[in-house]
């Protein structure tokens, strides 16, 4: 028995289809494949002439090629809230791409890096991203709207990138409000805090007091006791209307003892002047003041005698 033939494939496929379309269709796949291994160099990053291609589409990036941005205005990262992230990831994956940006072989975010580092707890290897290009100012300004809007910053990190974003970029803080979609004195409030001694302002960051109870402390300029009533503040629980009246008595309490010590102190001087008129009448003198520049002068007398010689002494003086 004679053994068949092997036919090649492609000489089969081109007497069904023609020669010219087994050639194109094999052109084709050979340019796939050299897109997909460009593609699959470099740890998930992509070959320049995709990047246009990719840049405002949703794609999958490896977490080892991105990196967090340093500009981001959140600085504090809680555990808890990221392994409640971490664990909705496991089950559900990474929902919303972050927002990132070429930087030579890397991705760095612009926006979401909470979900960049609840992905890694949660051992997840690859995350989509958008790439965008910004400038400094712009990346900065979309960190802290995100941020500002998912309530994600302290309040301490939201004045910092308030105030960077006015020295740093001369913004008004018109500007500001309207970039962050709050009015004025919100962004005034907010830099504000940064006046608060470092203590109070951790202590902020914390959470161990409130905003309310902060600003109420801006108007304590003596660091010791502001720092004794924000500690008053978490140990005794007090409320932001308690610790303003705490600091309104303390405001007090300097002018009152400022008052006292004067009132003392002109007290002895017209006491002075009393003995000193004494001396020179040889009878008691009272000096009854109404103010500081007003009153009047009462000489005591005991008999005729002596007023007659208290009248005689005041004509030898004029």
């Amino acid at each position: 028995m004679m053994a068949k033939t092997k036919r090649g494939l492609g000489k089969g496929l081109g007497a069904f289809f023609g020669e010219e379309v087994v050639q194109e269709v094999a052109k084709d796949q050979m340019v796939d494949k050299k897109e997909s291994t460009e593609e699959d160099k470099g740890e998930g990053t992509i070959s320049e002439e995709k990047e246009a291609e990719k840049e405002n589409y949703e794609f999958f990036v490896k977490l080892s090629s991105i990196e967090p941005n340093r500009e981001q205005p959140r600085k504090d990262f809680r555990e808890e809230q990221l392994q409640e992230l971490a664990d909705s990831i496991k089950k559900y994956g990474v929902l919303q791409p972050l927002l990132v940006q070429k930087k030579g072989d890397l991705y760095e975010i612009i926006a979401g890096e909470r979900r960049w580092r609840a992905a890694k707890m949660a051992g997840i290897k690859e995350v989509p991203v958008v790439i965008r290009e910004y400038g400094k100012q712009q990346a900065i300004e979309i960190a802290l709207i995100e941020n500002v809007q998912r309530e994600d910053l302290n309040p301490i990190e939201e004045a910092i990138a308030y105030q960077r974003l006015m020295q740093e970029f001369h913004l008004k803080q018109e500007e500001i409000a309207e970039r962050v979609c709050k009015n004025r004195t919100t962004i005034t409030n907010s830099v504000r805090l940064l006046n608060l001694i470092p203590e109070v302002q951790q202590m902020l960051m914390e959470g161990l007091i409130s905003s309310g109870h902060a600003r109420a402390l801006l108007s304590v300029t003596d660091p010791k006791q502001q720092l004794a009533l924000a500690i008053k503040i978490v140990k005794e629980h007090l409320s932001v209307r308690e610790i303003e009246k705490a600091v309104k008595a303390l405001g007090k309490e300097p002018k009152e003892k400022k008052k006292e010590k004067e009132d003392e102190a002109i007290e002895l001087i017209f006491k002075n002047l009393e003995e000193r008129m004494k001396t020179i009448v040889g009878t008691k003198v009272n000096i009854n003041r109404k103010d500081r520049s007003k009153g009047k002068i009462e000489i005591e007398y005991y008999s005729e005698a002596e007023l007659e010689r208290i009248v005689e002494l005041i004509e030898t003086i004029g």
